[in-house]
């Protein structure tokens, strides 16, 4: 089984990004920061917040189903606002995104917020909602069950450190991957984290037996040169001991993100 995790930061990499993840040939991809407009919008639209201006996809998650037509997809919105197109504001829903191989049937999932709850009216003030999805499939291939979890951390304006809103997030993903996973079974844990590397959250997983392959394999961050910023480390990926990793990568080029997709090919 091959899983895929990447914050896709609104589509801004488009036009390598999706031919990136055609070609990747994941089984589960799992992405953070994908917008969603139904309707007919303009294929370009203006994320705006304080003094910081990105372009967006106004539809990032249907193309990228577009393209993997082999998969059935999944959108978990964390709030709705507005972004501006060429003929004014755009309600758009903002959140993560799940894509799996039809191939490898769902034997148990959840989804549910880890801060917060659904802000409809607007994008709202840091720290935003966020959400999680955790879902448990069957590899026939490999005669068993695996669960994988996948969430975008919380932003906060005082930076990467722990607080008492990660402690608190940390403690509900626990919740909602134990409302999934039996135990004593394979189980994956991936995301934009937005934590630095041995954060509260490192801790709280690790009750699972889970380790992180970014931090324990000498990886040197997960960040492409898009990202101005000195701090490397965002995302992550955990996984149990019973998990045989035939191959884990942090992809630097082609550069689809400000942040490196994580590619891990398990047994």
């Amino acid at each position: 089984m091959r899983i895929l995790s990447l914050n896709a930061w609104g589509g801004q990499q488009h036009a390598d990004l999706l031919p990136f993840l055609a070609t990747a040939d994941a089984d589960v991809v799992c992405l953070q920061e994908v917008p969603r407009a139904p309707g007919r919008t303009p294929d370009w639209l203006i994320y705006r917040d304080r003094s910081v201006e990105l372009q967006q996809r106004s539809n990032l998650f249907a193309e990228i189903a577009a393209v993997l037509p082999d998969h059935d997809s999944a959108f978990f919105p964390t709030s709705r606002g507005e972004l501006i197109g060429s003929d004014g504001p755009v309600w758009v829903e903002f959140g993560i995104a799940t894509y799996l191989r039809k191939s490898l049937p769902v034997i148990g999932q959840a989804a549910g917020f880890v801060h917060g709850s659904f802000s409809p009216h607007a994008f709202g003030d840091h720290p935003r909602p966020r959400n999680a999805h955790c879902l448990r499939v069957f590899d026939y291939a490999a005669g068993h069950a695996v669960t994988i979890a996948h969430l975008h951390g919380l932003r906060t304006m005082d930076g990467k450190g722990d607080n008492a809103e990660r402690d608190a997030q940390a403690a509900a993903l626990a919740s909602l991957i134990r409302s999934v996973w039996p135990g004593g079974e394979r189980l994956v844990v991936c995301g934009d984290l937005n934590v630095l590397p041995g954060g509260g959250i490192f801790r709280v997983l690790g009750q699972f037996g889970l380790t992180d392959l970014v931090t324990s394999r000498g990886f040197s961050g997960t960040r492409t040169s898009l990202y101005r910023k000195p701090e490397r480390f965002a995302d992550y990926m955990f996984v149990t001991p019973d998990i045989r990793v035939l191959s884990f990568d942090v992809i630097r080029q082609p550069e689809v993100s400000d942040h490196c997709p994580l590619l891990l090919d398990l047994a």
